[in-house]
């Protein structure tokens, strides 16, 4: 006899997502897991652009099929606040998160229950396929999805067989992870996510990469929300390094040394009124540019752009991070602690049934 499926919850933080909460909720919602065992728990951080309508709507139709939807008020209006709020309503033996902004096919929580059997692994996940609209927005998801642009991020570049990593994203987890390692650090408005799973390997734990598992992520589209978004990536990192006095990885410095570099040639330029200064700094970061970009050929709007992003992107989370070591080491930010992360309980389980054996669920449609 098959073992019994494992319960999943799907989190859910949103916020004015109008605009995408439909694709992004509708594609959980047609998930071909049974849907008894399925429950998505979305955590609204009081929107105004009309997604609570859209949320409930939707909800409602949820529910005449069978799958348990429950909107949650979360005040705090932030991503971590959201999934601790979530993680508490949450009865499901698997924690699966997806964002407003993020697709997922049909078998996304099939695979990851599958693969969670399989590798043994605490968190599973799979790799990204980025997208926007406009030659612009385009560009900026060429970027992200470049070895050039993110680093050689796993889950945005990866191309091999699956393995294990050291972060990823929108990640299926067993439930004691967070019975073991507590809830997501409410201090870091970004890099929640990798924060948790840096306090995930280093408690013992595995996270595996299956790129046969696919998520497609909508890109921000403007030069300006990329900026914020980057920055505030570099500048949260810094926290995430305060508090663990350790590198996730060693490819997060490389914006921070070009910012560096970049505005110490510029200082010796102006000192010098000659631009020979900078050439060591801009010659060949240009042409790095260059050489990326020409991947984009058969698309000459992008190609012609993504220079741009990738500058962007990198000055941004550059700034960011320097920005972050002057707020968080000298003074301007409260120190919560010197060495170890600050996170809240996830709180107890909503179900009082214990918790049934991570299993390979059945083809579609057959029940256990």
């Amino acid at each position: 006899m098959l073992e019994p499926l494992p319960r999943v919850s799907v989190l859910m933080p949103v916020r004015n997502e109008a605009g995408y909460i439909e694709r992004s909720l509708g594609s959980v919602l047609a998930q071909d897991y049974p849907p008894e065992s399925l429950e998505v728990i979305v955590a609204d951080g009081r929107s105004s652009d009309g997604t609570p309508a859209v949320l409930r709507r939707l909800a409602g139709s949820a529910r005449a099929r069978g799958v348990r939807v429950v909107v949650v008020d979360n005040p705090h209006g932030t991503v971590p606040h959201a999934m601790n709020l979530a993680l508490a309503a949450a009865c499901g033996d698997v924690v699966v998160r997806v964002d407003g902004h993020c697709r997922v096919p049909p078998d996304y929580v099939r695979r990851c229950v599958e693969v969670l059997a399989t590798t043994g692994a605490d968190c599973v996940g799979g790799a990204l396929d980025t997208v926007s609209d406009g030659a612009l927005g385009r560009a900026i998801a060429a970027a992200q999805s470049s070895r050039f642009g993110v680093g050689g991020a796993p889950f945005r570049t990866w191309r091999g067989r699956g393995g294990f990593v050291d972060t990823l994203a929108f990640g299926a987890y067993r439930r004691d992870v967070f019975d073991r390692i507590g809830g997501f650090d409410e201090e870091l408005e970004r890099n929640q996510d990798d924060e948790f799973n840096l306090r995930l390997t280093q408690s013992g734990g595995r996270i595996w990469l299956d790129p046969s598992i696919r998520a497609t992520y909508h890109s921000r589209a403007t030069l300006g929300s990329l900026w914020r978004q980057y920055h505030d990536y570099g500048f949260y990192k810094v926290r995430v390094l305060q508090k663990h006095r350790t590198l996730s990885s060693r490819r997060m410095l490389a914006p921070p040394a070009f910012v560096a570099g970049l505005t110490a040639a510029a200082c010796a330029s102006a000192l010098t009124m000659s631009w020979l200064p900078l050439a060591p700094v801009v010659v060949p970061y240009a042409g790095s540019c260059a050489i990326a970009a020409v991947g984009q050929w058969r698309r000459p709007a992008v190609m012609l752009l993504l220079p741009l992003a990738f500058c962007v992107m990198h000055v941004a989370y550059g700034t960011g991070f320097l920005a972050g070591l002057w707020a968080w080491n000298l003074g301007r930010r409260s120190r919560r602690g010197s060495g170890s992360a600050d996170v809240p309980a996830p709180g107890p389980m909503a179900s009082s049934d214990p918790p049934r054996p991570i299993a390979p669920p059945a083809v579609h449609g057959e029940r256990p």
